[in-house]
């Protein structure tokens, strides 16, 4: 099976403005495709921007909503699936979520944040409930988690116990923790022996200011590709072949015993 060749967008777009968001992905969806990937990787909230305050009931949409139809149209339009972060409405409630739609315009699968971080979230949205939201891309299981998630070794460990083999994570890390994106997130991808495609905001956005430092980090421990601090596309491979090696190699997940951890739930 080839490399799921995919594209990082480390960006803050314009935070408030739908429109001007959605022509930056449509602009990012076609040097992605131009660079031959497959999948396009956007930040947490890329849709609406991160600290918008208020703002946020209003500008929240349903997963099959008009910027949901937008996207899936540039998907078909440059042959690549994206996956993007959007504040999602379902009935009286508002997740922080995240879909992919496939190249062609499909809906493959959407994620509702389950770890809330800081007062801003907790004020705005309701923490989602299931933790394991997978799809497949080009032969390759993809899983979804946002931001925070990652922190937790338990909600990796559990993609891979699933079979998650790419595991997106859009994010909005800020100063001062840029350590996650440098040590944390490579250490998730080599313990649970899989992919993950971490893609942050970059630069200032109202009280926040974010780290950047995107990458796509490896189940051998290494980065693949990383961004610098500033806006970005990086281009990086999900190989399944080295992954089939390194978990071959690595006996992390078949020398667990089970039994051992009750205590940790």
């Amino acid at each position: 099976m080839p490399p799921l060749r995919t594209a990082l967008l480390q960006s803050s777009g314009r935070p408030g403005s739908v429109d001007a968001n959605l022509a930056a992905l449509d602009e990012a969806a076609a040097r992605a495709a131009a660079a031959g990937a497959r999948l396009l990787v956007c930040p947490e909230l890329f849709l609406t921007g991160y600290a918008i305050g208020d703002a946020v009931p209003e500008l929240a949409e349903p997963a099959d909503g008009p910027s949901a139809r937008a996207i899936a149209d540039l998907c078909v339009r440059h042959g690549l699936a994206v996956h993007y972060g959007y504040p999602e409405r379902s009935g009286d409630a508002v997740f922080n979520a995240a879909q992919l739609i496939g190249p062609d315009g499909a809906p493959l699968a959407n994620y509702r944040k389950t770890h809330l971080f800081g007062s801003f979230e907790e004020k705005w949205f309701t923490p989602g409930e299931n933790p394991v939201v997978q799809a497949e891309l080009d032969g390759v299981r993809v899983g979804l988690l946002i931001c925070y998630d990652v922190e937790f070794p338990e909600n990796v460990r559990a993609h891979a116990l699933a079979g998650t083999e790419l595991l997106l994570v859009p994010t909005a890390l800020m100063h001062p923790f840029p350590f996650v994106a440098e040590a944390v997130v490579p250490v998730r991808a080599f313990e649970s022996q899989l992919y993950i495609a971490y893609v942050n905001r970059a630069g200032r956005e109202g009280e926040f200011d974010f780290t950047g430092l995107s990458c796509l980090a490896g189940p051998d421990g290494t980065v693949r590709a990383r961004a610098g601090r500033g806006e970005e596309l990086v281009v990086g491979e999900a190989d399944p072949g080295l992954l089939a090696a390194s978990r071959a190699a690595n006996p992390y997940l078949q020398d667990r015993v089970p039994g051992l951890y009750g205590s940790l739930v």
